[in-house]
């Protein structure tokens, strides 16, 4: 706990406690070295305690010690304030105001020391002086020189005092700030704002909010931080700091609370050092709600300045530098976020409107057209709009991005999927490294690169790729996946089961896990199992077309005939009514053992230039095509070397 009588008012009350609280506990002793007494007074323990906790500021030094310099009242006052955000913040600051003191004083002492003495005067007296007047001179000259030899005598030992303090803590601000550079914080987990509104419709700004944070963070590249879909892991949990990240690998947490009233935002948010749990800093923004923009560029510079990063010139623009200035534009961008993190054809079509809303506000605002960029390119495989409609206008979003600001990573990784959608390999893979350059921290960016690899069929530098995405993003299930991905095509089965199945047990409602736990047991030829897999991929995605594509290539595979077909019939009603590709009914028929059909489905989806036809080049359920020489014509006509 602490001795009771050199206790803050917050460690009084059993709160969270930081440096703050030991420059509380310093005052204390400063206040005590000079007046001789406690600042907080009480016949007991109990009642000092009362004294500390009321809103009582203590008595002036100067009550108690008339020598004692302005200054010096002030510093003490200051490292006694009973809301520590008014008091020091660090003992650096402290440590100034003291050296300037210290100075004033010195230049006092030597002023005093440059003054000759003043003559005491003849014994002759000055014409009309009278007698009692020389008697009472005679009588004040010792006790004005005693006076100023006790001035003098308090002005050295202050000095002297201020001396040895200013050592104690200039060592101390060298230990915390300066000694301990192995200790440097070069990593941090941005934990989702908890919404204390409790309103739906303010979700978008808790989550948002959040979002370019960690956007913003991930530009510094000496910083590791941890990816969205990671942290998005914990949202609605009650988490503890520290063990958030001691189970991410990281030296910081951040988390915070938001709460809107009106048209003002209330955020409250704290860094914590994973090591020994102790604040790195803690603040309250109260903002109107159009001054979201420059609220989160505030609460990154400061986490970045708190880290003790040392940021150069082009670092602190990164931090800031692809932001609108416009805030209602952000707002809209904030929006657009959100329903496109929902995955969803709806929530993509509503990200469009958000996204568009964005840039009409701003037309120079490259971060909207790349959120624009990254739904048409998804409207495919999600909403089932013909990519001929669609890419084109993912490929002019990427491209106005990319003429606003060519340094924005995210905006060369959009650029680079919809060049791997278009078939136009050699810009999608100059794109991709583009990205990865400007920002290797981008786990998103490796992850692109190694869906390219696996085109290429290159999958153990795809592994690479979406192994480093997965050390930045490590409860990511799509990259999870991924990695698994990469291991059941190297036949690494062993290790794309265990994938599978860390997934599974974070997330058990993910159906891509499921899918690709049923292909490994397919070539593990554990039949039984394989099925109830494909069959809960196909339940928990709500009969989505690919996960039908599987479970029908499985019935297929493995001698249930008629239930393939059945898979066969529903897949061509959804193609009818756009929800639905053809490589998914190819792949049933690649189980049937009918190739033409299979081709059949496949040069429709080449008709319509489908976006996500490369799948074809690696993905298990078309090995059998592959020998055959309609195969090789297909991906040559796509641009790619069979």
């Amino acid at each position: 706990m602490g001795t009771a009588l050199y206790m803050s008012p917050e460690q009084a009350r059993g709160l969270t406690v930081d440096a703050r609280t030991d420059i509380f506990s310093l005052g204390i002793v400063l206040f005590e070295m000079v007046a001789g007494r406690l600042p907080f007074e009480g016949a007991n323990q109990n009642e000092i305690l009362v004294s500390i906790l009321s809103e009582k500021e203590p008595q002036p030094l100067a009550r108690y010690s008339r020598e004692a310099p302005a200054e010096l009242e002030r510093i003490v006052s200051k490292a006694l304030r009973k809301e520590r955000e008014q008091r020091y913040q660090t003992t650096k600051d402290l440590l100034l105001d003291l050296q300037s003191l210290k100075q004033q004083l010195d230049f006092e002492a030597k002023l005093e020391r440059s003054i000759p003495p003043q003559p005491r005067g003849d014994q002759t007296t000055v014409s009309g002086a009278s007698a009692t007047a020389k008697e009472q001179a005679a009588q004040t000259t010792p006790i004005t020189e005693s006076l100023g030899n006790r001035i003098k005598h308090h002005k050295r030992s202050l000095i002297i005092a201020l001396s040895v303090l200013i050592v104690a803590l200039a060592s101390l601000t060298y230990l915390l700030y300066l000694a301990r550079p192995a200790s440097a914080i070069d990593s941090i987990a941005v934990l989702p704002l908890v919404n204390a509104s409790n309103d739906p419709n303010t979700e978008y700004l808790s989550e948002g909010i959040t979002d370019s944070i960690i956007s913003n963070l991930s530009q510094l590249p000496q910083l590791k931080v941890m990816a969205r879909s990671t942290v998005f892991h914990f949202k609605g949990k009650d988490t503890d700091p520290r063990e958030v990240g001691r189970q991410l690998g990281v030296r910081a947490v951040m988390s915070g609370r938001l709460l809107q009233q009106g048209d003002h935002l209330i955020v409250r948010t704290e860094l914590v050092n994973v090591a020994d749990g102790t604040q790195l800093w803690g603040a309250e923004y109260d903002r109107k709600l159009s001054d979201v923009l420059a609220l989160q560029q505030d609460i990154s510079r400061e986490i970045s300045e708190k880290l003790r990063l040392r940021l150069t010139g082009e670092d602190k623009k990164r931090l800031t530098g692809h932001d609108t200035t416009n805030a209602e534009s952000f707002q809209f961008y904030l929006r657009g976020r959100y329903f496109w993190n929902k995955r969803t054809a709806d929530g993509i079509r509503k990200a469009v409107e958000q996204f568009q809303q964005a840039i009409e506000r701003d037309p120079n605002y490259a971060l909207g057209y790349v959120g624009l960029a990254d739904c048409y390119q998804l409207l495919e495989p999600y909403a089932g709009m013909p990519a001929s409609e669609t890419l084109p206008k993912a490929r002019a979003a990427a491209d106005r991005a990319l003429q606003i600001d060519d340094s924005l990573s995210e905006a060369h990784a959009s650029s680079a999927l919809v060049y791997e959608r278009l078939w136009r390999w050699a810009e999608a893979e100059a794109e991709v490294k583009r990205a990865i350059s400007l920002n290797p921290n981008y786990a998103t960016a490796h992850q692109v690169f190694g869906f390219h690899l696996m085109a290429k069929r290159e999958f153990d530098e795809a592994l690479k790729e979406y192994k480093r995405a997965q050390e930045l993003d490590p409860l990511s299930s799509i990259v999870s996946i991924n990695v698994a991905d990469a291991y059941l095509l190297k036949n690494d089965l062993n290790s794309a089961i265990e994938q599978c199945n860390r997934v599974i047990e974070l997330d058990p409602s993910f159906p891509r896990a499921h899918e690709n736990l049923g292909f490994a047991y397919l070539k593990q030829r554990r039949f039984d199992e394989a099925t109830t897999e494909f069959q809960k991929a196909v339940e928990l995605s709500g009969r989505a077309s690919i996960q039908l594509g599987s479970l029908g290539y499985c019935y297929a595979l493995t001698g249930r005939r008629a239930d393939a077909l059945e898979m066969l019939k529903e897949l061509e009603a959804k193609y009818d009514r756009h929800e639905a590709l053809g490589q998914y009914l190819a792949s049933v028929y690649t189980g049937l053992g009918d190739r033409d059909q299979a081709f059949h489905w496949l040069e429709r989806d080449f008709e319509q230039h489908s976006g996500v036809l490369l799948r074809i080049t690696f993905w298990v359920d078309f090995e059998d095509l592959r020998s055959d020489p309609r195969y090789a014509d297909l991906v040559r006509r796509m641009g790619l070397q069979p």
